[in-house]
């Protein structure tokens, strides 16, 4: 009964193959727990989202949530889920949007969005490219990016999420005003996000400007910052998280 659930879960990843290049790992580990197989069957749809099929359709985040919210978040590769579910608790009043193609990732978050009893997650269980793709132009208030995998070999470094092609999504996504937060213990992955930006704005159209003024500035954690696991793991490891943030003018 165990292994059907499972499967029964993972199906609910497999449906849609996006033709593209990967800018994620593996989409499983070790098989679900009963408990966990059994939400992501039966309760994972119920919070899922259903991205429009027409050429034209476009997604209004907003209508998402069964109450009005002051604002709408969305957390690219939440991982685990602690900070989606810290920033989530924190902030009722925020309908907050996760994506994240590693099953098991997703089951655990679905597991503590259960337990908690939270109305204002979304999720969406696969690549967020589609996501983005599919949002109305300029409906998000913030992003999060959060210690992307940073793909260090230098061939596979055209996986890593931070391209061209994404900084054109996430821009036309977040309104005016609207912010990006991107944290990473790994210098190189920094300095080629700054990069990327910089090439980016210098090609014209809403630009994405930095908000550091000086060192600490990127250096302190968020406000309210929470940390994640893979944060604590960078810590022990001796790595120096680097915590971006930009506005989209």
């Amino acid at each position: 009964m165990t292994e059907d659930r499972t499967q029964g879960a993972t199906s609910q990843l497999d449906r849609r193959q996006v033709s593209r290049r990967h800018v994620y790992g593996r989409r499983r580990g070790k098989p679900l727990r009963a408990h966990q197989a059994g939400l992501v069957e039966d309760f994972l749809p119920e919070i899922s989202i259903d991205l429009p099929e027409g050429e034209g359709e476009r997604l209004n985040p907003a209508s998402l949530f069964v109450s009005a919210k002051r604002e709408i978040w969305l957390e690219i590769g939440f991982g685990g889920g602690e900070h989606l579910i810290d920033q989530a608790r924190t902030h009722p009043d925020i309908g907050i949007i996760g994506c994240e193609p590693f099953l098991n990732g997703i089951a655990k978050l679905v597991a503590e969005i259960d337990g908690l009893g939270l109305k204002n997650i979304r999720v969406h269980p696969d690549d967020a490219r589609p996501l983005l793709e599919k949002l109305r132009p300029a409906s998000l208030d913030r992003i999060f990016i959060l210690y992307p995998d940073p793909w260090p070999k230098a061939r596979h470094n055209k996986r890593r999420f931070i391209n061209q092609e994404t900084l054109a999504t996430l821009t036309a996504a977040l309104k005016p005003g609207g912010e990006l937060r991107f944290a990473s213990d790994i210098p190189d992955y920094v300095a080629w996000t700054l990069a990327h930006i910089r090439q980016f704005n210098a090609a014209g159209g809403p630009r994405l400007v930095w908000a550091a003024t000086c060192p600490a500035d990127w250096r302190t954690p968020y406000a309210g910052w929470c940390g994640t696991r893979y944060e604590q793991k960078a810590l022990r490891e001796g790595r120096t998280p680097a915590y971006l943030t930009f506005h989209r003018e």
